[in-house]
């Protein structure tokens, strides 16, 4: 990506596509962060419905927003894939998915069978269209990489996912009783958490950890095989769930299995950078894939030996902790080139440097404040109470980066009314909003 690797203007979505999403799942972080404080350990009780809401505002307000405005501007770097009309496709997908979240978490708390459907229907129209044109893009690829066949599959996943919490709505808002409960909200976690989250920051980390980092690259066949067994153990959990559930467990150690060999393997990988210097994503992507890791232990351990509540906070914590480590670290590399990018492929005399975007400095404060909200976080598994402090620092970070997206957006749209550009020659650029 910051080699350009070929990446025309006419071929990147407006940056608007990418920042829209960024700042959309920074302010649910807010919201997220604000629920938890007022909430506290209430928010945590998988028996309370204000966990669903805390749940849902982080999967769906942050980190569905997060993840479609990466895909938007990842797929043409990765797999070559572009979109007509990428802004009219990004609105489409982001309004009824926000309205139907709030919607949905407005159904969690009255248990209204008539908003369960709105927001089931909003959704619908959101997330489908989007997922199922990048999917059909992913499909009629000829070549792929291995980040571009497992992209596919966590949007295959994605789509999966989708479809069983359609399912659950329709359970919870007395419009079927078809189904066991238990069994389908398990299956929709590990969907989520592992099918879609888990696979896509995988997917991706198999081309930007050696292209941002500079490392050897991951082995071919491991990279190859590793998203498809995935998929195919959610595929076999799919099959388990509704006719033998007691497989469940087993087929969670193994995806757990996989999750943790790349967790490892990234650690190494850090380690290997040709480029001695560390900047703050660095460590970003250190702290996730070690929590991953501690996540994969505290599954193991729950299935081999059965966990306290505390320990399943802990869990579901650390899982937490290493999809928003690299959110960030994602975030911090992506939103600083897209802005030096579309200025200077417009032509723009000051396009800034990718640090003058976004100073080193404000990346590193911000990754002290993701430590102190970890910290809080695992404290409050032992001691409650601290749940709320913890969801003060949840809203600081989330502040903060919505504060570091914003002005990057400013910074490029004061540059481009304000300075001069290059003369092309008659040559037409292409605008960028």
């Amino acid at each position: 990506m910051f080699q350009n690797n070929g990446l025309s203007l006419e071929q990147a979505p407006p940056i608007s596509v990418v920042l829209r999403f960024f700042l959309a799942g920074s302010v649910w972080g807010t919201g997220a962060g604000i629920w938890l404080a007022l909430k506290g350990p209430e928010s945590i009780d998988p028996s309370d419905f204000s966990a669903l809401i805390m749940t849902h505002m982080l999967t769906l307000g942050v980190m569905l927003s997060f993840m479609f405005g990466s895909l938007f501007q990842m797929l043409p770097v990765l797999a070559g894939i572009s979109f007509r009309h990428p802004e009219e496709m990004a609105v489409r997908a982001q309004y009824p998915v926000i309205a139907g979240t709030f919607l949905l978490i407005s159904a969690f708390a009255t248990s209204s069978g008539a908003l369960y459907i709105l927001a089931g229907l909003l959704l619908s129209a959101g997330i489908l269209p989007v997922a199922a044109s990048m999917l059909k893009r992913l499909y009629s690829l000829r070549d792929h990489s291995p980040s571009s066949r497992g992209i596919g599959f966590s949007v295959y996943n994605l789509l999966l996912l989708f479809s069983i919490g359609i399912w659950l709505a329709a359970i919870m808002g007395g419009w079927t009783r078809h189904g066991d409960l238990l069994v389908l909200r398990q299956l929709h976690l590990d969907l989520g958490l592992f099918g879609w989250i888990s696979l896509l920051i995988i997917s991706v980390s198999f081309q930007v950890i050696e292209m941002f980092y500079v490392t050897p690259p991951y082995p071919k066949v491991y990279a190859r095989w590793l998203p498809l067994t995935v998929t195919g153990l959610l595929s076999l959990e799919l099959a388990a769930a509704l006719n033998f559930p007691a497989a469940i467990p087993w087929i969670e150690s193994f995806v757990g299995g996989g999750l943790l060999i790349h967790s490892l393997q990234t650690l190494r990988k850090l380690s290997q950078r040709r480029r001695p210097l560390t900047d703050a994503t660095v460590w970003f992507w250190r702290v996730g894939m070690a929590t991953l890791a501690m996540s994969v232990f505290l599954l193991w351990s729950k299935h081999v030996f059965g966990l306290p509540p505390l320990m399943e906070e802990l869990l579901y914590s650390m899982y937490t902790a290493f999809a928003l480590s690299i959110v960030f670290a994602m975030t911090y590399k992506i939103v600083p080139f897209l802005v030096w990018f579309h200025l200077n492929a417009q032509g723009y005399f000051k396009a800034p440097l990718m640090h003058e975007v976004i100073h080193p400095r404000t990346a590193m404060r911000h990754l002290s404040i993701h430590m102190s909200t970890l910290l809080a976080a695992v404290a409050a598994c032992f001691m409650p109470t601290l749940w709320h402090l913890t969801g003060i620092l949840l809203f600081l970070s989330f502040f903060w980066i919505s504060v570091v997206v914003y002005r990057a957006w400013h910074l490029y749209i004061h540059i481009r009314n304000t300075e001069e550009r290059f003369d092309f020659g008659g040559v037409s650029t292409a605008k960028s909003f």
